[in-house]
């Protein structure tokens, strides 16, 4: 410095792996709010591989009400908007190398904006679909097509569950992992026997699960290793003229069933926060009612509990009392 005149690097002088660091600290409406067209070099930086493993749409809702007629919801067209234009960046900028894409559940997407998704990330493994009012059966089967490496799925309850299915089964040679956020039947459990037999992780955390739906997965998905019910209502259909009961413990066949799994993790106590909501949802979970990032917060900590233990009979109870004054923690999101 000489006379009180300095000479720096300028911002677009920085090395390519130093702006793609601080590029990498950004969140995805910053990422896409106009820095690429900054410079060349910036550009360049914004479109590294680094920057683009995730999409992850979480931190955005649309702006609706409900309606009482189909599609059963109304989305404001300024949500639409913003939606797609986030869309058309992430998809230049990201170059193809999308490989988990992550939606906020009430991110309303239509069929247009998931199949000009699907079509831009041709290398996808692992997908969190939001809620299905909008999609329709010919969007989701298309995009499923262009998902040939798709290997988890994490989508809301869909009552009519073969299409869906066999779709996977025909286009998803490596899909091995599958999380469910609806009611588990025994049509349910049929079809993923039917058309998923080579599954290996089934979540069907916080659903309604029926106790004949629960062994059908148990005797029908032989490569199974890891089974997550926890929180869920666990139903028992009775002999005519007997009603539906709750079932309050897991009995002994199913724990025996279940010996072979490589993690059986599960949760059902009237103190938990979880299980209490469940029963107040009557098994299919109001996310919106909740505290944000809830979802994710108890995925977190499903997943740090199935690190921890190696499922065995006799760990069922320890696992159990070891849930229970964790679950109803709410975490940041990830």
């Amino acid at each position: 410095m000489e006379d009180g005149y300095y000479i720096g690097r300028r911002w677009e002088d920085l090395d390519t792996d130093i702006l793609v660091k601080i590029f990498q600290s950004f969140d995805i409406l910053e990422l896409t709010s106009g820095i690429a067209h900054v410079c060349s070099a910036w550009r360049m930086a914004c479109c590294d591989p680094l920057l683009w493993k995730t999409l992850d749409l979480s931190m955005m809702k649309s702006n609706f009400i409900k309606i009482p007629l189909e599609p059963y919801v109304y989305v404001d067209g300024r949500s639409d908007k913003i939606l797609t234009r986030l869309l058309k960046i992430s998809m230049s900028l990201s170059r193809g190398n999308i490989t988990t894409l992550i939606f906020h559940f009430n991110l309303f997407v239509s069929d247009e904006q998931l199949t000009y998704t699907a079509e831009r990330c041709p290398q996808l493994r692992r997908l969190v679909l939001p809620a299905w009012n909008r999609i329709k059966k010919t969007g989701i089967c298309k995009a499923i097509r262009a998902w040939k490496d798709l290997e988890s799925l994490t989508m809301p309850g869909i009552a009519n569950p073969p299409y869906l299915m066999e779709e996977i089964s025909k286009n998803c040679k490596n899909f091995r992992e599958l999380k469910i956020m609806g009611p588990c039947d025994k049509f349910f459990a049929s079809t993923l026997a039917t058309f998923l037999p080579t599954l290996k992780v089934l979540s069907l955390r916080c659903s309604m699960l029926y106790k004949e739906a629960l062994i059908i997965v148990l005797d029908s998905l032989p490569h199974l290793e890891v089974l997550n019910i926890s929180h869920c209502l666990l139903i028992e259909v009775l002999p005519p003229p007997g009603p539906k009961k709750v079932v309050s413990e897991i009995d002994q066949s199913i724990i025996e069933k279940a010996s072979r799994l490589r993690e059986f993790l599960t949760c059902m106590n009237d103190s938990c926060t979880m299980c209490q909501r469940t029963k107040i949802d009557e098994g299919l979970m109001r996310w919106y009612r909740y505290e944000e990032g809830l979802w994710k917060a108890d995925e977190k900590q499903n997943k740090m509990l199935l690190n921890k233990y190696k499922w065995q009979p006799s760990l069922w109870s320890c696992v159990a009392k070891d849930i229970l004054p964790q679950v109803g923690l709410v975490l940041t999101h990830d």
